[in-house]
């Protein structure tokens, strides 16, 4: 592959800067000249990370637990990882069949760049997480976007992804709950897709970034199928579920070959998640589970009244979150008037005008729609809201 005219490789230019990360930065740099900023643009819990957690990362520095592991991660944090997802889902993985990674983006790269073949095709539903499209194109794949049902929640089925199948198709990626949408994918559907890629010898990835975050009925995983591993590739992250962003730790649970040959990728790249953060890690898997559903029962509340608060804005609509802390409202009513083409221009001026930060649809492969992060106190969520509200009023 050739550089181009400034000496950068030409595969760069198949990759976009991540939109959160550039919303995150555009806010930042607004706040340091001085303005009053509410940010719904970080997919990231404002709870602290527990105490427990803190604690086994302390005692890992007092320890001196702070040199190189096995690439792949610590025979204990895989064991730990396939512990708890047994505890959740039912599931039975063992520690050769775990990859830990720096977080679970970093488990979505590895995933696509080990199986994607120059020209494979990838099934990706819409809206998606901005991550899927860069990760795809990266690796030379081609991506097949399926249209979701916004009147139904952005409700996926199997009739809508099964056209989209043929000899090419390599993955289908699901993310349940969804980043952006908040929408669950309900286990009937999700049975079928397994069914459907499962005769085809197609690979389901099931992105479990959320998947305890859910508002209604119980964690489910696709992974707990009968004959499921052979062709289920879990991704999971431990960033959201224990508000631990900033320690990145994700894992992938698949067959041994695909772990091995992730590993190989992991050993060149980044090497071994931080020490520190694995023993943490393992603290967080196996130890009290308690914050979780305290962080969810907040989320619920904070859910319900976003979305009520959007829904009396005139002319917007918001259909209800099943899972995740993400709100995903249709402001089509602000779109095409007083010089707002898009929702990329929508955010802009809402940034500069309002200084209130949210992420434009496009990033997700919609464009009548914004992101809104409600993790986030009550008190900034109705200033923000405010803000919002009059600011669609005055465009609108």
């Amino acid at each position: 592959m050739q550089a181009t005219a400034n000496g950068i490789a030409q595969r760069i230019s198949l990759i976009s800067e991540s939109s959160t990360m550039k919303v995150a930065a555009a806010a930042t740099r607004l706040r340091a000249e001085g303005a009053d900023v509410v940010d719904f643009g970080a997919g990231e819990p404002d709870f602290p990370t527990p105490d427990n957690i803190k604690q086994a990362g302390i005692r890992a520095i007092d320890q001196n637990f702070t040199k190189y592991t096995a690439a792949g991660g610590t025979a204990e944090l895989k064991k730990a990882a396939c512990q708890r997802h047994k505890l959740d889902f039912g599931t039975d993985y063992k520690p050769n069949e775990c990859l830990i990674t720096v977080g679970g983006k970093h488990a979505i790269f590895n995933l696509t760049q080990a199986l994607v073949n120059p020209g494979d095709e990838v099934v990706i539903p819409v809206p998606y997480w901005v991550t899927y499209r860069d990760v795809v194109s990266f690796a030379g794949g081609k991506c097949v976007f399926v249209d979701t049902d916004e009147g139904n929640g952005f409700a996926l089925t199997a009739a809508m992804i099964e056209p989209h199948l043929n000899p090419r198709t390599k993955l289908v990626l699901v993310n349940s709950p969804s980043n952006p949408s908040g929408a669950v994918l309900e286990r009937e559907e999700f049975e079928k897709i397994f069914h459907l890629t499962r005769q085809r010898g197609i690979y389901l990835v099931t992105d479990e970034c959320y998947g305890r975050f859910l508002y209604r009925g119980e964690p489910f995983s696709i992974a707990s199928m009968a004959g499921a591993k052979e062709t289920v590739l879990v991704a999971g992250s431990l960033s959201k579920t224990y508000a631990m962003t900033g320690w990145r730790i994700g894992f992938v649970l698949a067959p041994e070959p695909i772990v091995t040959a992730m590993g190989k990728l992991q050993s060149h790249s980044t090497s071994n998640p931080t020490s520190i953060a694995q023993k943490a890690a393992v603290e967080a898997l196996l130890g009290p589970q308690e914050s979780v559903g305290v962080m969810l029962a907040e989320y619920r509340k904070r859910r319900d009244f976003v979305v009520e608060r959007l829904r009396a804005i005139p002319g917007v609509e918001c259909s209800e979150p099943h899972g995740a802390f993400y709100a995903y409202p249709n402001v089509g009513v602000a779109i095409g008037r007083n010089g707002i083409a898009d929702t990329l221009a929508f955010s802009e001026r809402l940034l500069a005008e309002a200084h209130v930060a949210v992420v434009p649809g496009e990033a997700f492969g919609t464009d009548r729609h914004v992101r809104i992060s409600y993790a986030a106190s009550m008190a900034e969520l109705a200033r923000g809201l405010d803000r919002m509200h009059r600011f669609i009023v005055e465009h609108s």
